[in-house]
């Protein structure tokens, strides 16, 4: 019975710190990081274009991981980046292809961020056989397409032109007889011979490029100078195309031919939740282990080539992995313990000097249920030295025999048990010293006068 209420009081004494907690327990909850949504919403590019197909990919392999991946078609590239950066969040994940971005303003890709390249997407420039050309400076008066205005190829292709007109020190090295043709359009005055050569931005397994490729009248250049553009311009690679690696039969390429490639790359706004990165990275991963022609297996998805900021969590995913959670937890309970673990942290950092704090409060209170009567034994002190107990003595004995009295019910561990036994010893000793001088004031008025 004694332990029970001793553990009662020691209770007592330490309830403030419950609602404390509970208190710091909400705040950590009101400021942490929302769960994971089960939904995602990605812009993609036209339905029979790569970029969908990836994304079809990639929906299916996030479905078993239970992410819903909503598909929106688009009309490529630049579309994907001006809903990714209206500020709506509608779209939280985009395919853009690299070097796109100079097409849309400074200010609108604030927010926008880099979950990192999946695959090349090579800058293809065909020719009309024996056109002879092999740098891009011959082709200053010839009938070429560079791509309708606003698409991926208009881009790169304004991106490396004026690279070559700041060391050519013209403004422009086209003199009226570049096309702004779209890819299907280029293809088909390429194939009629109504143009000399044309560029094109497309994936090595397109169609139009397998149709390009198997023309006999046409030919794919092998540029010079790459390394030195893509050295200039970091969203581009230099790829080398081994002879006949698109047809062995027929040996196309005849020769290894260099080429400038941008790439695909994934991009995420404000509102993609970041927890999300290493699951999605994962999951493209897997969609493009097998690689392709141009692009080994494994070697996507990738850092690099990088024309937006990585995100924090995909530059952690590309240079050490899946998180450490996630590569023996399943993605939603790693990341439910991943973020309470977030949150305990500062919580036990807190509480533990409040828990500390508990005993030498406890062993406070233990003592001032003894010390408080001090304050009693002290009055009668100063009223003793400064003489004016003589008049008060009997009250102040009954008081402190009421107190002995009083002393006999108070309950202290056995811990405490010397303050309460020093305190009955004090006060039997301050009695004894009140009836001493009772006495000797009563033997002096017993005194007969002379």
């Amino acid at each position: 019975m004694h332990v029970v209420k001793q553990v009662a009081l020691f209770v007592r004494t330490n309830l403030w710190i419950v609602p404390l907690a509970l208190l710091l327990a909400w705040a950590l909850f009101r400021f942490l990081d929302p769960a994971p949504p089960r939904t995602l919403v990605m812009t993609t590019g036209g339905q029979s274009g790569g970029y969908h197909h990836f994304a079809l990919a990639l929906q299916e392999r996030l479905a078993e991981e239970g992410l819903t991946l909503e598909l929106r078609t688009s009309s490529g590239s630049v579309d994907n980046l001006e809903r990714l950066s209206d500020g709506t969040g509608a779209v939280q994940l985009g395919l853009i292809q690299s070097g796109t971005t100079s097409l849309v303003e400074p200010q609108r890709l604030k927010g926008l961020e880099s979950l990192g390249a999946i695959y090349h997407e090579p800058l293809w420039l065909f020719q009309r056989r024996d056109a002879g050309i092999s740098r891009l400076s011959d082709l200053q008066g010839r009938a070429v397409s560079v791509g309708s205005v606003g698409s991926g190829t208009w881009a790169v292709v304004r991106s490396v032109f004026n690279q070559l007109d700041e060391q050519a020190g013209t403004q422009d090295l086209a003199d009226g007889n570049w096309q702004q043709l779209s890819g299907s359009a280029s293809a088909r005055a390429l194939h009629a011979g109504e143009l000399e050569a044309a560029f094109f931005v497309l994936p090595v397994d397109n169609d139009m490029v397998r149709e390009l490729l198997a023309d006999p009248d046409l030919e794919l250049v092998n540029l010079s100078q790459t390394e030195a553009l893509a050295a200039r311009l970091p969203f581009l690679e230099e790829l080398s195309v081994p002879a006949g690696l698109f047809d062995l039969q027929r040996n196309i390429p005849a020769e290894r031919t260099e080429l400038l490639s941008p790439v695909a790359t994934l991009v995420v706004n404000d509102a993609f939740h970041p927890a999300l990165a290493s699951l999605v990275l994962q999951a493209t991963s897997d969609v493009l282990r097998q690689g392709s022609l141009l692009d080994p297996p494994g070697s996507f998805p990738a850092a690099t080539p990088m024309e937006l900021e990585l995100s924090a969590e995909a530059a952690y995913y590309h240079e050490r992995g899946v998180p450490f959670l996630q590569r023996y937890l399943p993605f939603w309970i790693a990341s439910i313990v991943d973020r309470y673990v977030v949150l305990l942290i500062p919580f036990i950092a807190i509480m533990l000097p409040l828990l500390k704090s508990m005993g030498p409060l406890y062993a406070w209170r233990m003592r001032a249920r003894v010390y408080r009567w001090y304050a009693h034994l002290r009055r009668v002190d100063k009223l003793i030295h400064n003489g004016g107990i003589h008049q008060v003595l009997e009250h102040e004995i009954e008081a402190l025999l009421t107190l002995e009295d009083e002393l006999t019910q108070v309950d202290v561990p056995l811990s405490y048990a010397h303050e309460l036994y020093s305190l009955h010893l004090h006060v039997s000793y301050m009695i004894s010293r009140l009836r001493q001088m009772q006495e000797e004031d009563d033997a002096g008025t017993d005194v007969p006068a002379l």
